[in-house]
């Protein structure tokens, strides 16, 4: 494999796809720009397999793996039907007492159709998003302390819980940043650009050669980070994919690409 110059992973929600219209259209300059130059992308989200196979189609990067479920898994090039660490998961949920597990609702007990219930999504969307290989998002309806008794007894079985919004996400564990090192290590540990607007974006952001923060005018701005002083990290003026395309613009146009 020849090693690009660069390597390029983008959260998708409020980064490279449109708050309103979920259109990655405005960004496809340097979109383009990085295909001609032979630069890997590799889409990084919450989202499930199943939801970013149709997106990274629509983008035009399904020639390269993706960071799924908030790095708790990947999807390859080619897909395959692997069911993951899924079962495994609902085993160890189901492990704990009956009392602490009847405080979680997750995607499982949702169904497609609850889970377009609780986040809005049209149905088919939802039925992509309850699809999942890595992790269990659910919602909590129990006490701080319970919640404690909760994480103690599934980390006791390898499982991690991290809030993310709304959703309570279980998992064995894996952040963006990990999966990031990972994929980067296949393509000859090129320079790495990381673009997010969240949270859990952080990881990803503040430990890239170059990290940009996408402005989003409808969350809180993020905290500063590390790097950032130093000109590592940098923010995008304008939101979503116009911020995503002048930033990535600049960035090739400084490494003369």
């Amino acid at each position: 494999m020849n090693h690009p110059p660069l390597i390029v992973f983008t959260d998708l929600d409020g980064t490279l796809l449109d708050h309103h219209t979920y259109s990655a259209e405005p960004a496809r300059p340097a979109l383009d720009r990085l295909e001609r130059n032979g630069i890997p992308l590799i889409l990084a989200s919450s989202k499930t397999a199943a939801e970013i196979e149709v997106l990274r189609d629509r983008i035009g990067c399904s020639t390269y793996p993706a960071i799924v479920e908030n790095g708790a898994g990947l999807l390859e090039a080619t897909p395959d039907s692997d069911p993951g660490d899924y079962p495994r998961l609902l085993e160890a949920l189901e492990a704990v007492s009956p009392y602490l597990r009847a405080l979680f609702v997750g995607f499982s007990d949702l169904g497609p159709e609850g889970v377009a219930h609780v986040t809005g999504l049209p149905a088919a969307d939802a039925a992509l998003a309850a699809t999942r290989q890595f992790s269990e998002p659910g919602l909590w309806h129990g006490s701080g302390e319970d919640l404690w008794a909760f994480v103690t007894a599934l980390s006791r079985l390898g499982v991690t819980a991290r809030h993310g919004g709304r959703f309570l996400t279980l998992s064995f564990g894996g952040t963006k940043a990990d999966r990031m090192d990972e994929l980067a290590r296949r393509f000859g540990n090129p320079p790495r650009l990381a673009l997010g607007d969240a949270p859990n974006d952080r990881e990803m952001i503040e430990v890239a050669d170059y990290g940009i923060i996408v402005t989003n005018p409808y969350a809180p701005p993020l905290p500063p980070m590390d790097g950032e002083a130093a000109g590592l990290v940098t923010r995008t003026t304008a939101a979503g994919p116009h911020g995503w395309n002048i930033a990535v613009g600049a960035l090739l146009d400084q490494l003369d690409l």
